[in-house]
């Protein structure tokens, strides 16, 4: 179960699993108004447990214990982009990613859905048994790794050589895997020993912060710092990793808060007719990349593993603005590129990007590219697939 600090006349809103239910909670934070909490505050996608929110990095518990590896391998240089296992027909069409549940994405790709990617924050032994590349993620706390096992990693790893491992979902969030700066360096090390003396071709790719703004590079940069102090190396990132929406940065407020650890109060105050801003979304990216190159990861591939629209109709964002938001991603995607993009892919700042999501029956709806209760794409699906088949020869 997961908590989500919102107040709607006095009450807090749960979110468990896919059913919201209201509790009552005079405690909540009184500077939160119902105008602005209801459904721009972000949960967790699935059902998780919330861990112990963090006030100060000088506090973090012993780490859990290690995996039979803790020597980081050495590293074999390898094209990222060009060992792509390509989808029948057209290796571009891996750069178009989707998140959700298993069932609910299988069901839209059988049903016309064109996508090349899927992530559903979960580790598979056994991924869909679709021409789709499925990207595993090891979910994270302060207390180490969760919601799965070394045993389970283990058995995914031997069975999907080679794959694309995500460390953590939004370790800058409260309501998220909420991990302290020392602590996420801790265990990103873990798993990324651990994967790597299984299988040295696995990609390993860092946890995605909510956004790729100055507050959260701060945060990646304790991260970093806090690599190098502990293992006396740079912390080895094989794809570089943000979730690219764009909402307020406040303590207590709505929007993603204020990462764990950190003293801060504030960072960009976002309004909610920002949400959908195309040119705050590219100037994010564009300085993400140039943070990048200056802490020397600038020949690193980079993913955009979740973004979208999470605000509702009656917030400013009707199915046709929706749609205009969708497109001009992924024109956005597709052509940006300076000096500080992705070599192999002709200076690209992005290479891979999933939408949020194939199908959420909760409080983010407004980006359902699938309808489950009658088995067909929705009208933002429909505009997903035309582009995408007009755009990409498929055999």
């Amino acid at each position: 179960m997961i908590v989500v600090l919102l107040s709607v006349e006095g009450q807090k809103t749960t979110v468990e699993g896919e059913q919201v239910i209201a509790e009552a909670d005079p405690g909540v934070s009184a500077t939160m108004t119902p105008e602005t909490t209801a459904a721009a505050l972000k949960p967790a996608p699935t059902q998780v447990e919330q861990p112990a929110k963090i006030a100060t990095v000088t506090s973090v518990p012993s780490p859990s214990p290690s995996p039979t590896l803790t020597v980081t391998p050495d590293q074999e240089e390898v094209d990222v982009v060009e060992t792509l296992p390509a989808r029948e027909g057209s290796s571009e069409l891996i750069r178009y990613g989707v998140t959700g549940g298993l069932e609910h994405a299988t069901s839209a790709f059988d049903d016309g859905l064109l996508f090349g990617s899927l992530l559903n924050w979960h580790v598979e032994v056994n991924p869909p048994e679709r021409d789709i590349m499925f990207w595993q993620m090891v979910r994270t706390s302060e207390e180490g790794i969760r919601r799965t096992t070394w045993e389970e990693i283990e058995q995914a790893v031997q069975a999907n050589p080679g794959s694309f491992w995500l460390v953590g979902n939004e370790p800058d969030v409260p309501w998220q895997d909420n991990v302290t700066p020392q602590r996420y360096a801790e265990i990103y090390h873990e798993v990324y020993t651990f994967i790597k003396s299984r299988d040295p071709s696995a990609n390993i790719v860092i946890g995605g912060v909510s956004q790729p703004t100055p507050l959260r590079r701060a945060y990646l940069d304790l991260v970093l710092d806090a690599y190098l102090v502990a293992y006396d190396q740079p912390m080895p990132v094989d794809v570089w990793n943000v979730h690219a929406f764009t909402l307020r940065e406040e303590r207590g407020s709505w929007g993603v808060d204020i990462p764990p650890g950190m003293d801060e109060s504030n960072g960009i105050l976002y309004e909610i007719e920002d949400h959908d801003n195309l040119d705050i979304l590219e100037q994010n990216l564009v300085e993400f990349r140039a943070w990048m190159a200056d802490r020397g990861y600038g020949d690193k591939p980079l993913v955009v593993s979740e973004y979208g629209i999470l605000m509702p109709e009656d917030y400013g964002f009707p199915p046709e603005t929706v749609d205009r938001f969708l497109t001009g991603t992924f024109e956005l995607f597709q052509t940006m590129a300076n000096e500080t993009g992705y070599l192999p892919d002709d200076g690209r700042l992005v290479q891979w990007w999933f939408w949020y999501s194939v199908y959420d029956e909760g409080l983010y709806q407004t980006g359902n590219l699938y309808d489950w209760s009658n088995e067909q794409l929705t009208t933002l699906g429909q505009t997903w697939t035309k582009y995408v088949s007009g755009g990409i020869e498929i055999d």
